[in-house]
């Protein structure tokens, strides 16, 4: 029988206590990475309890195969908890998360930007309602299974990459506070590769071992949001003009929420000399405006909303050399930020991107490592 730890050794989530003497809430989605979490955290000893969020209608998620916490996924996290012995609960957070992500998804899309529903859902439910759910639950730490990872630094907890360059998460996770990464705990973040977890899902036995990745928004069935949008406000299709640059109008479109930045395809504008892209989107006009490739490039991306996790305020210096993501697809690159307060800056990318859009998130990395400085909201396009 191990002998506890002394009081001042650290357990394996950094807490100066017996892993049987700590509390560890981890948020299970019903898919591997999360059972895998919970299961590492119970074979060591936690005292863990399983906590899983239904997010929207039970019986609409329950025709909706791999998404988070459809009805299939939350009767999966259950029987995980089942095999390996520790408590489980549901909580209904439906009306939070359509006032704190869905609604605002919908407005914004109708207001020609391209939201980032997932960011605000760890933003304002994730990491905000179920975090202080935790802590009524006399938990020391929540546990995720998001691929990102939580270092020690000299000024206290880091958020940094994924060591998994091809899974990391950070992109969507860049408004985690100072505060909130004190509580959170992310075990996963150090593996090398999916197959890694899923090993250890095999090596548990638990019934989601194979199962699929989502691939979608939980909420948005196959990807396509314009068919949501019609759902949640009626008359969100209208038609309208296609123009280009000079006002010229070229077609006819059916609806601007059926059009996104940098679109090419389903213009239905063919015979032209060059392809064309969406460059902009006039909600109020009900106009998509078209150009040539060039016409998407942008060097200066104004950022509001910011959240800071570097050691010095923002405001301590006129410009930060740093790397920066402006879509979750895309690889860092170079740039400066220039703040102009504590929440909000001018981005100056050294190159420019294509395709930079209102309602996306603009992240910020060290340059020559793997910590993440924060991030901001993208406003509008110059």
């Amino acid at each position: 029988m191990p002998l506890d730890p002394p009081a001042n050794t650290l357990n394996s989530l950094g807490l100066a206590k017996p892993p049987a003497d700590t509390r560890v809430v981890v948020a299970m989605s019903g898919g591997v990475d999360s059972s895998v979490v919970a299961a590492v955290l119970a074979e060591e000893g936690y005292d863990v309890v399983g906590v899983t969020l239904q997010l929207y209608d039970h019986g609409a998620a329950l025709a909706k195969k791999g998404a988070c916490c459809a009805g299939r996924d939350i009767h999966d996290a259950r029987r995980v908890a089942e095999a390996m012995g520790f408590p489980h609960y549901v909580l209904d957070y439906e009306n939070a998360f359509r006032e704190a992500v869905i609604d605002e998804f919908a407005d914004s899309y109708l207001a020609g930007a391209t939201p980032v529903p997932c960011i605000r859902c760890n933003e304002r439910v994730k990491f905000r309602d179920l975090l202080e759910t935790a802590r009524d639950l006399d938990a020391d730490c929540m546990a995720t299974g998001h691929y990102i990872q939580r270092k020690m630094g000299p000024a206290g907890p880091e958020l940094h990459m994924a060591a998994d360059q091809g899974r990391d998460q950070s992109y969507f996770l860049f408004s985690t506070t100072a505060e909130q990464l004190g509580y959170l705990r992310f075990p996963l973040g150090h593996l090398r590769s999916k197959a890694e977890t899923r090993a250890l899902a095999a090596r548990y036995g638990l019934p989601v071992a194979d199962k699929p990745d989502s691939q979608d928004i939980c909420f948005v069935p196959n990807g396509d949001y314009a068919a949501v949008i019609e759902k949640l406000r009626p008359g969100a299709a209208d038609p309208g003009e296609i123009v280009d640059l000079s006002g010229r109008v070229l077609g006819t479109h059916r609806g601007v929420i059926h059009y996104t930045i940098g679109q090419r395809r389903g213009l239905g504008i063919g015979g032209l000399e060059e392809p064309l892209y969406v460059v902009r989107l006039d909600p109020d006009a009900r106009r998509v405006v078209v150009g040539p490739k060039s016409a998407l490039a942008t060097r200066v991306v104004p950022v509001r909303e910011i959240n800071w996790l570097g050691d010095e305020p923002l405001m301590a210096r006129a410009e930060w050399p740093v790397l920066v993501r402006v879509r979750s697809t895309r690889p860092p690159r170079e740039a400066v930020i220039r703040p102009l307060s504590d929440t909000e800056a001018e981005v100056e990318l050294i190159a420019p991107e294509e395709g930079v859009s209102p309602g996306q998130a603009c992240v910020f990395y060290e340059t020559g490592g793997s910590r993440v400085l924060g991030g901001g909201w993208i406003w509008r396009g110059r």
